[in-house]
């Protein structure tokens, strides 16, 4: 498995609740219906998750528009562990940069979210 790239992205989580309570129809177009089940809407979690979608650009080299928000899906593994899941457009610019796998950490406090994404590929790369 080779590592193709990384992203990382921090949030402030105060100004990303003001951001919320103003844009109410925000939350919408940020993050699934699972991820706002998964977070119970806490201000803190779905910073984190926003994070990783900004992480997951990133690691995809791209920006804000080549890929919906929903299109980037944080879910929860078995073990309680983040996962990315990709969809729709996601899933072309990961093809695109030989993206087979991501592999996403997670961190917040009440005041700041942290989000770390590597993009690994299981095909070797010419040297």
């Amino acid at each position: 498995m080779a590592t193709v790239a990384v992203g990382v992205d921090v949030v402030d989580v105060v100004r990303f609740t003001l951001a919320l309570q103003r844009r109410p129809r925000m939350i919408d177009r940020l993050f699934t219906q699972r991820e706002r089940e998964d977070t119970a809407e806490r201000p803190e979690r779905l910073a984190a998750r926003f994070a990783a979608k900004e992480a997951v650009l990133k690691t995809l080299g791209s920006g804000l528009g080549d890929a919906s928000f929903q299109s980037i899906e944080v879910q929860r593994q078995k073990s309680g562990a983040p996962m990315i899941v990709l969809h729709d457009e996601a899933v072309g610019l990961a093809r695109s940069r030989g993206i087979t796998e991501l592999h996403v950490s997670l961190s917040h406090t009440a005041a700041t979210a942290t989000a770390f994404v590597i993009g690994t590929s299981d095909v070797p790369r010419a040297s």
